[in-house]
C-alpha cells in the first residue's frame, strides 16, 4: 500500500526513525549502566514493546491497570504501574494481574498501602510496592520525611514487597531528596533494591544522579515538537507525522486542514499546534473539531486546495490516544498497521 492511498487525517509513523530512536535510547542506557523501561502510554502497541524489549528494555511501565493487563496478555510479564492504584474493585484487578506476573505498584499514603494490603492478602499473594517520593513538580509523591514510615509499612506487610523508590521526574535538582531518603533508608536497615526515575528531560540528565538505577521513557520513541523545543531531540527524530489536506483557502494568507483537536490534540508548544513539514514557516494557530486554522503570511510558497501535508504533532502522546490505527510506513510504502483499540497489528 503507497501512502497516498491512504484518507487523512492519518497517523504516520516513519519506522527508520522509530527504530533508530529505540536503538539509541537502549545504547545510551546500557552506556550509564542503568535499566531502561519504555512507557506505553506513547503507543500502547504490544507488539512495539516487544520491540523495544528485544533491544534490551527490562519490561514496561503502564499508568492503569487495564492497560497492564493487555501487555500481560500478549506475553509481557515484567510490568510498573506508577500510579496509586485505590479503590476496591481497581486494586482487585491489580492482585489478579499479579497473581502470575511480575507487577510493581507505587503508593505514597498509608491508605493507599492499606488498601493493596487487602487486595494482595484476598489471593494471598505478596504485591511489589514503590514509595513514590514528592519532587518539584508537586504531584503525587510522599515528603522526604514520610518515606521511612511508608517504607517500614510495607516492608512490614506480610502481604506486600518493598520493591523501592520511584521518582518523577529524576532531575538533577531532585538528587539531594534522593541522596537523602537513600541515606535515611539505609539508616532505618531498609534496603532498596530499586531507585526508578521517569522523564524525558529527566533521561537526559540520568549522568548526573548516579543513584538511579532504572528510567522509564515513552515520548522518545516517536518525540514530538514539545520535546524538539525543549531541546531533547530534534526534528530529523520525530517519527510520528500526521497526513493531512488542505480542504479550504479562504485568504492567501490562510488555510484549513482536515486535522483539528480530533486530531492533533489541543496543545500547544510556541504558538503553534504543530509543525508542518513542507511549509516550516506556516502556525497552525487556532484548532477547532475537524480543522485546523493555519497562517501563511510567512510562507514564501503556499500549497493549493487537495494537497496533502504532513504535521508533527506537538505532544505525541495525546495523538495515539485519539485515533484507532497508526500506519508503520517506510519510505513511501505502508508496512504495517496497527490497531490501537485492538492493541494489535491488523495488517
Amino acid at each position: 500500500m503507497h501512502v497516498t492511498d491512504l484518507e487523512t487525517p492519518s497517523v504516520l509513523i516513519n519506522l527508520d526513525r522509530m527504530e533508530n530512536n529505540i536503538r539509541r535510547m537502549q545504547d545510551r542506557c546500557n552506556e550509564l549502566g542503568i535499566a531502561f523501561r519504555p512507557h506505553i502510554k506513547t503507543h500502547k502497541i504490544p507488539d512495539i514493546a516487544k520491540m523495544q524489549i528485544e533491544a534490551g528494555a527490562v519490561g514496561i511501565a503502564c499508568q492503569k491497570v487495564t492497560e497492564a493487563q493487555v501487555f500481560a496478555e500478549a506475553g509481557i510479564n515484567d510490568i510498573q504501574i506508577p500510579y496509586n492504584i485505590v479503590g476496591e474493585k481497581k486494586t482487585a484487578r491489580l492482585a489478579d494481574l499479579a497473581l502470575y506476573n511480575r507487577v510493581t505498584v507505587s503508593a505514597d499514603h498509608p491508605i493507599t498501602i492499606a488498601g493493596l494490603s487487602d487486595a494482595a492478602a484476598a489471593l494471598d499473594i505478596r504485591i511489589r510496592v514503590m514509595v513514590d517520593l514528592a519532587t518539584d513538580i508537586q504531584r503525587t509523591g510522599a515528603p522526604v520525611d514520610e518515606i521511612v514510615m511508608l517504607a517500614k509499612k510495607i516492608d512490614d506487610d506480610d502481604h506486600l514487597h518493598f520493591a523501592g523508590l520511584l521518582v518523577y521526574p529524576s532531575t538533577a535538582s531532585n538528587r539531594p531528596a534522593i541522596q537523602e531518603v537513600l541515606l535515611r533508608l539505609h539508616q532505618a536497615g531498609i534496603g532498596v533494591e530499586t531507585v526508578s526515575g521517569g522523564g524525558y528531560g529527566a533521561f537526559l540528565q540520568a549522568d548526573q544522579v548516579p543513584e538511579l538505577t532504572e528510567i522509564r521513557v515513552g515520548t522518545y520513541l516517536f518525540n514530538d515538537m514539545s520535546s524538539v523545543h525543549k531541546g531533547w531531540t530534534t526534528i530529523d527524530d520525530c517519527a510520528m507525522h500526521i497526513a493531512a489536506t488542505v480542504v479550504s483557502r479562504p485568504s492567501p494568507d490562510r488555510m484549513i486542514l482536515d486535522a483539528g483537536s480530533k486530531t492533533l490534540a489541543a496543545d500547544r508548544v510556541k504558538d503553534t499546534h504543530g509543525y508542518i513539514v513542507e511549509y516550516p514557516e506556516a502556525r497552525i494557530y487556532q484548532l477547532s473539531e475537524e480543522h485546523a486554522h493555519v497562517d501563511l503570511s510567512q510562507c514564501v510558497e503556499r500549497p493549493v486546495v487537495g494537497e496533502r501535508v504532513h504535521v508533527i504533532p506537538v505532544h505525541t502522546c495525546v495523538v495515539s490516544n485519539l485515533h484507532n490505527q497508526l500506519y508503520g510506513v517506510r519510505g513511501d510504502q505502508v508496512e504495517v498497521v496497527w490497531d490501537v483499540a485492538a492493541r494489535g497489528k491488523v495488517w
